[in-house]
């Protein structure tokens, strides 16, 4: 009995890694059950790592903007999407948003995993140009080729391919996300366009890659802005 439980929760966590999505932001069991669900962001500890001042947002964040396509929403779902994406650009014109990413920590250090050789403050100012792999011109804005797709039997909640630009989102999970895990899930995939990648199946250590990390982070901070208009 013991060895057919394995081979199941084996048979399970295959599913959820397609080799044909490399790109994929996965709703699995492991960031269910954690502090975090599927786009939030894991709890800073402060008093660990305190947030130094880090200047002023410089002025091309103030310009952070976003040139959006659409495919297969519906009025209301188109409504979702642009009011998550309008949430992304005003939290990437924040201070606190520069003050976290620069401070993002892993293992002790100032450090996201799968960095490229990258700091903090290079990849926020990747973040800031928005010069996409395949759209390598500094503009200060996401260029999104957003579609929607149904499929009830998977764990993925979006995914890309790093040779286009369209990005794929699950109405699975698209249509039961709140404002915020929507914009996490934009922002997290947009993070492949700028060419970050992590590993394609769950580990504590995926969760502070730069996908997972900054669509964390933008969720988390996107619910606390929402909670202050309430």
């Amino acid at each position: 009995m013991g060895k057919v439980l394995v081979l199941l929760t084996l048979m399970i966590v295959s599913s959820c890694n397609n080799t044909e999505q490399p790109c994929d932001t996965n709703n699995s069991k492991q960031a269910q059950t954690s502090t975090c669900t599927p786009g939030s962001a894991p709890p800073a500890d402060n008093d660990q790592f305190p947030v130094p001042d880090v200047g002023e947002v410089p002025a091309e964040a103030h310009l952070f903007n976003a040139n959006v396509s659409l495919t297969n929403f519906s009025v209301s779902q188109e409504e979702k999407v642009l009011r998550a994406i309008e949430m992304i650009k005003k939290i990437i014109r924040t201070k606190e948003f520069k003050e976290r990413v620069y401070n993002f920590t892993y293992n002790g250090k100032r450090q996201f995993v799968d960095n490229k050789g990258l700091t903090n403050e290079q990849i926020y100012q990747i973040i800031i140009d928005g010069a996409e792999t395949l759209i390598p011109e500094v503009d200060n804005e996401m260029d999104l080729d957003l579609e929607l797709y149904t499929s009830n039997f998977t764990s993925t909640v979006g995914y890309t391919y790093p040779h286009v630009l369209r990005i794929w989102m699950n109405t699975k999970y698209f249509n039961s996300y709140s404002i915020a895990q929507v914009a996490g899930n934009v922002f997290h995939e947009w993070t492949h366009k700028l060419g970050f990648d992590h590993a394609s199946s769950y580990s504590k250590s995926r969760d502070s890659s730069v996908p997972y990390g900054l669509g964390y982070l933008m969720v988390e901070l996107i619910d606390k802005e929402l909670a202050t208009q309430e």
